[in-house]
């Protein structure tokens, strides 16, 4: 389990976070939702350690994030698997030295197991014989399953992913979205999912929570996530008119 309180945060004087506490479950993909601006990335990037909060606590298993040291930190962070919302797939690498890279800078694998576990991975993710293939020779689709592979390749107990459906069609954004709930099922991942994407939520939307304005708004299950009374995340949810006919039948 991943547990948060109190986080603050923030630049410039700005208020991103505003005392947001809360936890997400391993084995079920949370989602973290909310209008653009309303602090989703930076609670993400401060649980995961690339930013320190003005204040508060994080733990991974009771395992302190911020104030156990560096040895802590670096070991919860070998254990975190991150799909970032561009990718970051390296341009001037194939898809095997992609996925590879976590493996070279973080075990001591030999070349074989290394290989071994990245065909593993790029196959799990529904990828076959591309190893060679630069990241500009893939669809938008492939990459992102190219991202999900270099996520888990180090097998993480943690998987943490920004807008992983950003840039897709939907079709294509359904199948990452059932590619992420599958693997968190099948390894018992911690996983956590920042999104604007309505088909995320009402599809694979274990646990959810709201961010406005830096606040924590709500907090709950997709099964009650429609039938709340808060009307800043009505407005977010119903926002685009397919959602308003889904309301109505509601």
């Amino acid at each position: 389990m991943v547990k948060f309180e109190h986080i603050s945060m923030a630049f410039d004087g700005k208020v991103v976070l505003d005392d947001v506490s809360g936890h997400f479950e391993q084995g079920q993909v949370n989602l973290v939702i909310g209008s653009s601006g309303a602090g989703k990335s930076v609670l993400t990037k401060c649980i995961v350690g690339l930013v320190k909060p003005d204040r508060g606590s994080i733990q991974f298993d009771g395992r302190d994030m911020l104030y156990g040291g560096r040895k802590v930190m670096f070991g919860i962070r070998r254990e975190i698997g991150m799909l970032f919302q561009g990718n970051a797939l390296f341009d001037s690498k194939n898809v095997e030295e992609n996925v590879i890279f976590p493996l070279d800078m973080l075990t001591n694998l030999s070349k074989r197991e290394k290989l071994d576990r990245v065909n593993f991975c790029l196959e799990r993710v529904g990828l076959k014989n591309v190893n060679k293939k630069m990241p500009t020779e893939l669809s938008g689709g492939m990459r992102k399953q190219v991202g999900i592979a270099r996520a888990i390749v180090n097998r993480p107990r943690y998987l943490f992913c920004d807008e992983p459906n950003s840039g897709l069609d939907p079709r294509t954004a359904l199948l990452i979205d059932e590619l992420i709930k599958e693997i968190t099922y099948e390894y018992k991942i911690t996983t956590v999912v920042v999104t604007h994407d309505m088909d995320s939520v009402v599809m694979i939307g274990d646990y959810i929570v709201f961010l406005d304005q830096g606040k924590k708004a709500w907090e709950g299950t997709s099964s009650d996530v429609f039938r709340t009374d808060l009307k800043a995340l009505k407005d977010f949810l119903f926002a685009s008119k397919l959602m308003q006919l889904v309301r109505e039948r509601l």
